[in-house]
């Protein structure tokens, strides 16, 4: 099935690098060319009853399915892992006072490799005890990692070794969300209210500032390719809109609403031809980037908020998370409805019937007549 409920609030969603992936033996064989993904999330503190975990589960790309049961389950505790980033190597979790580093493992059972992740020994020291980070992000190459945290403090490390690049305290009242540019100069920004900023990140120098236009609160955003190779930005606004900045002169080129519904996620595909947005009434919708047209709607994707989206590498599915506790894959392309079109119907019956007129001289005379006297009533 591609929609599974795994009992837990769901607030991450990723695929799991190639590096990462168990090899094949004949026990999985059945499943060619299947991946995985990872999910994060749970209840939180108290005594709610619902486990904070990490999960993996196997996606099947011939069925467009996800596994019923995790293929991999690492619980927490008391602590929620609230925002995660995916790494070759791993992935890093957020927890309300600091962050831990995970990595994963390929485990041989019954003739058959398993992948699984394990809370790794190393202690990231640079981020224990500094509150909730709101946003976790890796450049493409997994070279610089960057963190936005609840009290407006940016930081950006060196990978794998946490040397700082830069920390800036007030980048913003609160970081909600970052976003690292393909070729990785460049870090996005955005706080609960108020304009964007964008950071050159060898100079750690604010090179623009993004500002809202009516009443706009920015609540995603992304760096995506163009067909020439070079970039652009999109902002998502809280209530729809979407908007697409020059990344040279840092202005606005287009602004388009897409929903009236609020936008909860969102991410750009790898090969930046398509947009991706989760709202609060838990519709998936896929845009073209050129244009901002709309590709393809998944309504009713979750009975929750979409707390977050993946495109897959290949840019050809759309793996999605729901604090409903379910987690989803849709293929990006339409499905073709099979059956004959309903206008086609129409113009066989008309062809068959001027057909017939014309073969019978008697009644075709009889229809002219008939169509004149219809035309002189309505002169």
């Amino acid at each position: 099935m591609n929609h599974i409920e795994y009992g837990i609030p769901l607030y991450g969603v990723g695929w799991v690098p190639d590096g990462a992936q168990p090899p094949e033996t004949e026990s999985t064989q059945s499943v060619p060319d299947s991946s995985h993904i990872v999910l994060t999330g749970g209840g939180g503190e108290g005594s709610t009853g619902v486990k904070n975990a990490v999960l993996v589960v196997r996606f099947d790309p011939a069925a467009t399915s996800i596994s019923h049961e995790p293929v991999a389950e690492l619980r927490l505790g008391s602590e929620l892992p609230y925002r995660m980033a995916v790494h070759p190597d791993g992935l890093i979790c957020s927890f309300p006072e600091s962050c831990s580093w995970f990595e994963w493992e390929k485990e041989l059972g019954d003739g058959a490799y398993k992948l699984s992740v394990r809370q790794s020994d190393r202690v990231l020291e640079q981020l224990q005890n500094v509150g909730q980070q709101l946003a976790l992000a890796f450049n493409k190459e997994g070279s610089v990692l960057a963190t936005g945290g609840e009290d407006g403090k940016l930081r950006v490390f060196k990978w794998p070794s946490m040397e700082i690049m830069f920390t800036e305290d007030q980048a913003h009242k609160t970081v909600k969300q970052i976003d690292f540019s393909h070729d990785g100069k460049f870090l996005v920004s955005l706080g609960q209210s108020g304009p964007g900023r964008v950071w050159d990140v060898s100079s750690a120098a604010v090179v623009a500032t993004l500002p809202t236009e009516k009443n706009e609160v920015f609540c995603a955003c992304k760096f995506s390719l163009v067909n020439n190779g070079s970039q652009v930005l999109h902002l998502a606004d809280k209530d729809g809109i979407i908007v697409r900045w020059n990344t040279t002169t840092w202005k606005r080129v287009q602004s388009k609403r897409i929903t009236r519904d609020g936008i909860m996620s969102f991410d750009v595909s790898a090969d930046g031809k398509l947009l991706a947005c989760g709202t609060t009434a838990g519709d998936l919708l896929i845009l073209k980037s050129a244009g901002l047209q709309i590709h393809k709607v998944v309504p009713k994707a979750h009975s929750g908020f979409v707390t977050a989206l993946s495109f897959s590498r290949d840019s050809r599915v759309l793996a999605s998370a729901s604090m409903d506790s379910s987690a989803r894959v849709s293929t990006v392309e339409e499905v073709k409805k099979k059956g004959v079109n309903l206008w086609v119907v129409i113009l066989i019956i008309l062809v068959s019937i001027l057909a017939y007129f014309v073969n019978d001289p008697e009644s075709w005379t009889m229809l002219k007549s008939e169509l004149e006297k219809f035309y002189s009533s309505w002169r």
